[in-house]
């Protein structure tokens, strides 16, 4: 197991992406910090920890709040001696024309989506940079590489993340910390059937219509699982990555090259 007496948080693992990551870290032996602010998808998941017999934390926080932040860093800290592992996958996303957008809307993702990654590097960097080893993965998108039209918030967090990404890897890279992004394409978790309404109105078409419309854009021919995200947040956090930093990898089925 990769990962046994290690100690991975992830952030935002209540569900979808988090959720697949959590479990993930546990099945190659990590004790587990999930963080979410919904405390009964962190039940769930504590549920499912349970039954692969880790150890593992719930830390309902608000990413975007400096003291929950710190309490929930310390709480693992204390809990576990460490956190080799953060992974900052909370976010959240709304498809509206620019024009249409409301100063609440772009605050807040830029709040959980950039402030929260900030704020979690900030927290356990100290730490980690005293231990002489880390490894952070931050959760950018492909709209982080690229614009796209009703996305101009969630587009600007993400840009946003792999900047600093690039930032902090490069201040850190001689103190034995890896940190690197992901870049996912779309994937179909309770966040985007959520969204599911607003980019049918986008593209003029029938909800039902969207999945087959977004697999025809996709090489691959099929939309990303939680798992194939999961897969590359742990490579990039296992020793096989250590050659690697500053990096923005796409998980997009070929969709972004």
């Amino acid at each position: 197991m990769r990962f046994r007496d290690k100690t991975a948080l992830v952030t935002g693992a209540g569900r979808g992406i988090g959720r697949a990551i959590a479990e993930s870290f546990a099945r190659e032996g990590a004790n587990v910090a999930g963080c979410d602010r919904d405390l009964r998808l962190l039940e769930e998941l504590a549920e499912s920890l349970a039954s692969m017999g880790v150890k593992y934390l719930t830390c309902p926080c608000d990413v975007s709040d400096g003291e929950e932040v710190r309490r929930t860093v310390e709480g693992a800290i204390a809990e576990f001696g460490a956190v080799d592992v953060l992974v900052n996958n909370a976010g959240v996303s709304h498809i509206v024309p620019f024009l249409e957008m409301d100063d609440e809307t772009w605050d807040e993702t830029m709040a959980v989506n950039v402030r929260g990654a900030y704020l979690f590097c900030k927290g356990v960097l100290p730490s980690m940079i005293e231990r002489g080893h880390g490894k952070i993965v931050n959760m950018s998108s492909q709209s982080g590489k690229k614009g796209n039209s009703h996305y101009a918030a969630y587009c600007a967090s993400k840009f946003a993340i792999i900047g600093l990404t690039q930032s902090i890897a490069v201040e850190c890279a001689d103190q034995g910390i890896n940190i690197n992004a992901v870049c996912p394409g779309v994937v179909f978790t309770p966040l985007w059937e959520e969204m599911l309404p607003d980019y049918a109105r986008k593209r003029d078409m029938a909800p039902g219509e969207v999945r087959a419309y977004l697999e025809s854009k996709i090489p691959l021919q099929r939309l990303a699982t939680p798992e194939d995200v999961a897969k590359v947040v742990l490579f990039l956090a296992s020793d096989a990555a250590d050659y690697m930093t500053g990096q923005a990898l796409n998980v997009t089925g070929g969709a972004m090259m």
